[in-house]
């Protein structure tokens, strides 16, 4: 059989060559004696544990035997107490390669289809992601035809694995995820809804997140209600780690959000009004459930302001720093918005500026805040470069500060591939080139290719992204 010249083969080499006992050899590989006799002669399957001992005791790279072992795993019966540990394994080692032929090789036979999820969701909560991703798409094309649950959580492991700081991937990645997301059970359609809000957000697509707001808001409703009229306890927060009713208050944060966005400011507090009053009808009286109606409540607060100052209401402002000064997470976001309403109505922040400083990072690296999605923060950190460019330029008459804040912003929006905020960097620059220097302008030439290069990669994809 071909396994008899792989493995055994070499280690027999190994051994004549070097004219070792087979004895000594085993105790320094520490493989009883017996069981190496019966691997040598093919009698016996080599386990894991006995693979990294031959290897360690011929003095070789860990993975050196992992090609061949890929036959023994398929040579004798096919065994998943070997295959699993040498899948976990590789993905130690990064050999996505072999575990992509242990994939292929047990899909063979679709009555695995079960166990290589299994191990799929294992290596998941281990946060090997790469390997997990693998044997993901290796089911989803097993039962491309099915519309099982289980195809619909591959895709939603998939959508998770695949989100990263590129917004445009971002979107390709929601957009077929979302196809599957009603056959995921309620638990994990909340959690995979508010995902999907994230990333629809960071691209501005407000009418989305109303629309996946409000699929939350429906889901969360139905199962409070069910909890609440039912002794057994609910499977959600097993699940997600979040009590029900915190979706419904955040199903009305997000609607709130997506109001305000689109300048509806009236309508954005409608819905702050909603998630302010969780006391009132959450039946919890425990610890947590004090704690996120309290978090709702503050951010109902904060926000109150914000959307009364967004509307005009200038005199607000006061109120609204003061209240947000002893809440360090917030203060960035807060001066944000600050600086758009400054810009729109045409009022002086420098105070607030200098004020809170420390909480406004320099470059975009240190854009990192508890609370917040990382993406999230760097997107809205883009957008906080252009306004502030905006505001130097308009308030301060600092044309060198506002164009050193658009050429920033327009380098973090090529990194993360947000085609809005590149679209208003290039803008700003060109409204104001009059008054840029060489050195800014060569700065300017170098990322308007790397612009363009996207955009060539962006068509190039096109067709076959959805």
């Amino acid at each position: 059989m071909e396994w008899t010249n792989s493995i055994r083969e070499k280690l027999i080499k190994h051994i004549q060559d070097n004219r070792i006992k087979h004895s000594h050899f085993a105790m320094t590989s520490g493989i009883n004696s017996g069981t190496l006799s019966r691997i040598l002669q093919g009698s016996r399957p080599i386990s894991m544990n006995q693979l990294t001992a031959i290897t360690s005791g011929m003095g070789l790279p860990e993975d050196y035997f992992f090609n061949d072992y890929i036959e023994e795993c398929f040579s004798f019966l096919v065994s998943i107490r070997r295959i699993r540990p040498f899948i976990f394994r590789c993905a130690d080692l990064n050999r996505v390669d072999c575990i992509q032929q242990v994939t292929d090789r047990l899909l063979e036979d679709l009555s695995y289809v079960p166990v290589l999820f299994d191990i799929a969701e294992e290596l998941f909560e281990d946060n090997r992601y790469s390997a997990a991703a693998i044997l993901y798409r290796g089911v989803c094309e097993a039962e491309k035809y099915q519309h099982s649950e289980r195809l619909a959580m591959c895709q939603y492991r998939l959508f998770v694995i695949d989100l990263g700081e590129d917004l445009e991937e971002n979107m390709r990645a929601a957009t077929k995820f979302e196809t599957y997301v009603n056959r995921l059970d309620e638990a994990i359609q909340l959690e995979a809804l508010k995902q999907l809000m994230h990333v629809y957000g960071t691209l501005h697509k407000w009418g989305k997140v109303e629309i996946l707001a409000k699929e939350m808001h429906r889901i969360a409703t139905i199962q409070y209600d069910l909890q609440c009229r039912s002794v057994r306890p609910s499977e959600i927060k097993r699940l997600t780690g979040r009590p029900i009713y915190y979706y419904i208050l955040y199903a009305n944060l997000a609607r709130a959000t997506a109001s305000e966005e689109c300048g509806d400011y009236k309508r954005a507090l409608e819905f702050v009004a909603l998630y302010a009053e969780g006391e009132s009808w959450i039946q919890e009286k425990d610890e947590e459930s004090a704690s996120i109606i309290g978090q709702f409540s503050e951010w109902a607060t904060a926000n109150t302001f914000l959307y009364r100052l967004k509307s005009g209401e200038i005199d607000v402002l006061k109120e609204y720093i003061d209240y947000i000064a002893p809440q360090e997470d917030e203060i960035f976001i807060a001066v944000r918005h600050i600086i758009e309403a400054a810009n729109v109505y045409h009022f002086n922040i420098d105070g607030i500026l200098e004020r809170f400083k420390k909480y406004i990072p320099t470059e975009w690296e240190r854009a990192e805040f508890n609370k917040y999605e990382s993406t999230i923060i760097k997107e809205g950190y883009a957008q906080f470069l252009t306004d502030l460019a905006v505001y130097r330029f308009n308030e301060n008459n600092d044309a060198v500060s506002a164009i050193k804040l658009v050429l920033e912003g327009l380098k973090l929006s090529i990194k993360m591939n947000s085609g809005k905020n590149i679209i208003t960097c290039m803008a700003l620059f060109e409204k104001y080139r009059d008054f840029a220097n060489a050195k800014a302008k060569e700065l300017f030439k170098k990322l308007s290719s790397e612009v363009y290069h996207l955009n060539e990669k962006k068509n190039a994809i096109l067709p076959g992204s959805l």
